[in-house]
């Protein structure tokens, strides 16, 4: 038995190959950003369906893994010192598969901190805001009556485009000619304020050109295209 398959998760998402990194996950932008990573750096993975609707997420063997009770999560065979790793929030591991894979993050010291600085400005602003867009407009909150929560989310969303969209003037992706986990950070959250939150004209995608563009392009990479459906949905397992 794989030390990995100790892990108490593993008697609920029981691994068929158990010698390959296990992810745990949804085509949310946050779990996208995980599985178009494993796809683009070659890194073999199993990946598992955690089913939000039926509280998969508050399983004991769910938490086990993830205390804080999100997608996604992965569990390493071969993680630092050949032991088994179990590891959450998606920017963290972003940076521990560009590590261990040695790809996507930039060696020279002043290039990772500026990749870094970008993928930290994802997490703490475009997703939360973007997220929150998602929420007022398409979901639960698009009921609220009072409309200035929204309109509040709508403007930050739309500085955070424009501030990107300014990066990448002239830039192939957000740091220059090489590609990082910075772009794939960012792309799946700009990529969801029009697939799931169809908030084209509320936040006048059409007119950050730049954004436009890169998205395009990342859209067309068959690692990303293979990695947008990680895990499949049930019908298409």
């Amino acid at each position: 038995m794989q030390p990995s398959q100790a892990h108490p998760i593993t008697r609920k998402w029981p691994a068929q190959f158990p010698d390959w990194l296990q992810l745990y996950s949804l085509p949310t932008p946050n779990g996208i950003k995980v599985s178009v990573m494993l796809e683009e750096v070659g890194i073999p993975y199993e990946a598992h369906r955690v089913d939000i609707q039926a509280n998969d997420q508050f399983s004991p063997e769910f938490l086990a893994l993830n205390p804080n009770n999100k997608i996604p999560a992965i569990l390493d065979p071969h993680g630092p010192g050949g032991q088994p790793l179990a590891l959450f929030e998606s920017g963290a591991i972003l940076i521990y598969l560009a590590e261990k894979s040695g790809q996507l993050l930039p060696l020279d010291a002043a290039q990772r901190y500026e990749t870094l600085q970008w993928l930290m400005w994802q997490m703490g602003g475009a997703g939360p805001m973007f997220g929150q867009v998602g929420f007022f407009h398409r979901y639960g909150g698009k009921d609220f009556e009072d409309k200035r929560p929204l309109q509040r989310y709508v403007n930050e969303s739309k500085r955070l485009l424009g501030v990107l969209d300014q990066r990448l003037a002239g830039r192939e992706w957000i740091m220059g000619r090489d590609y990082s986990i910075a772009d794939i950070a960012v792309l799946p959250w700009v990529r969801c304020l029009h697939v799931n939150y169809e908030a084209d004209e509320l936040l006048e995608l059409a007119r950050f050109r730049n954004v436009q563009r890169v998205l395009a392009a990342w859209l067309d990479r068959p690692p990303v295209q293979r990695g947008l459906n990680m895990p499949p949905a049930p019908h298409s397992a």
